[in-house]
């Protein structure tokens, strides 16, 4: 497993966000594609979030990041988001004409998180890890 460390955490939190242009407007193409790649690197980067893999479509982009325990996924995609938008109107005229009210992600976002321990290994780790007790779902360790 590949840990990142804090000053008092070690931690592995890993997302999948998915988003869309408004309308799905198949926009991001050719240089506006290339574009939006290069500020979402560029808003990572400056919050040290880590892209893992990603892909910009013609109306959505996927991306699998890693990132602190401090950064909820609202906060990230508002971010990225957010950055990436104002830079696109001011860079592409034509994107501005097309996106007359200064929206150029749809309102949502997908997001799903990404576990290295499923459910039942964490259930079977604590079963063992004490002393077995009855009705007993949430322990605490002998002395």
């Amino acid at each position: 497993m590949d840990y990142r460390y804090g000053s008092h955490t070690v931690y592995n939190i890993e997302y999948h966000f998915v988003w869309v242009t408004k309308y799905r407007y198949q926009v991001l193409t050719g240089e506006v594609g290339v574009r939006v790649r290069g500020l979402v690197r560029q808003s990572c980067e400056a919050f040290e979030i880590r892209i893992l893999k990603g892909v910009v479509s013609k109306d959505h982009v996927h991306i699998l990041v890693s990132t602190q325990p401090n950064l909820a996924p609202s906060e990230i995609m508002r971010r990225i988001k957010g950055r990436s938008s104002s830079k696109l109107f001011e860079e592409f005229a034509h994107i501005k004409k097309r996106y007359w009210g200064r929206h150029f992600w749809a309102r949502g976002y997908f997001c799903s998180t990404v576990g290295q321990m499923s459910e039942e290994m964490i259930k079977e780790y604590l079963e063992h890890h004490f002393e077995p007790r009855k009705n007993d779902d949430f322990k605490v360790e002998p002395n």
